[in-house]
């Protein structure tokens, strides 16, 4: 299912059920104290040599939590509530990778795919979604049943080009360079920022930062014509 349409790597989207199991439960009991579950809207940075990344969420507290009490979500911080809407309450969160977290994972899902929607983390089910090649697609489950649980459902569409959404096809790298670039005047005529300085602003070497524009306009120009 691996091809290459000679514009760019076909694009598709895979939404995993999985159980989780006892010891990926384990690991995140500190959250689960806290959270009865909780959904990923949008991850907004991820670094993962620092093992942090930064979430848009919806959750629902477990009933002795109250949300003007809360600080941390066991190894989340709370960093604002934007909305609450019930039992449902919309937060910015900075996540922590516990210590002693596994490097093979960590190993294990360093690919370039996409984490999207929907995104749905709890103690009794997880529903995991990525956007990539059918290549990177297939390491993705395979991590997941390694590390996470047992899949007990899989489905895959074709990511169609939609005009709303269109950076969902990047990573959280990608994104943030390319969009770096079109604020800085990168892909003005005549340019106002040249690639060395754009390097700098982004805090990466100019051949790192480069790949990182060719695979995102790679991606979307992809994108762009598998949906016509």
């Amino acid at each position: 299912l691996y091809t290459n349409t000679g514009i760019g790597v076909s694009m598709r989207k895979i939404v995993l059920d999985v159980e989780p199991s006892e010891e990926t439960v384990k690991g995140l009991r500190p959250i689960f104290d806290c959270l009865s579950s909780y959904e990923i809207l949008e991850t907004l940075k991820v670094d993962r040599e620092k093992g942090i990344c930064v979430d848009l969420i919806d959750c629902r507290l477990q009933e002795t939590l109250s949300i003007e009490d809360a600080e941390w979500f066991g190894h989340m911080e709370l960093l604002s509530v934007l909305k609450s809407d019930g039992d449902v309450h919309t937060c910015l969160v900075k996540y922590y990778e516990p210590p002693g977290g596994s490097e093979e994972a960590s190993d294990d899902f360093d690919m370039d795919i996409v984490y999207t929607t929907p995104s749905l983390i709890s103690a009794e089910r997880f529903v995991l979604s990525a956007i990539g090649t059918d290549r990177d697609l297939a390491r993705f489950m395979d991590g997941v049943r390694k590390h996470v649980g047992e899949v007990t459902n899989m489905s895959m569409t074709r990511a169609a080009y939609q005009r709303r959404d269109i950076l969902t096809v990047l990573t959280d790298r990608q994104r943030e360079v390319l969009t770096a670039a079109n604020q800085y005047g990168y892909y003005d005529y005549p340019r106002r920022v040249s690639s060395e300085k754009l390097a700098d602003r982004v805090g990466i070497s100019k051949p790192v930062m480069l790949q990182h524009l060719r695979k995102a306009e790679g991606r979307i120009m992809a994108d762009i014509f598998a949906g016509l």
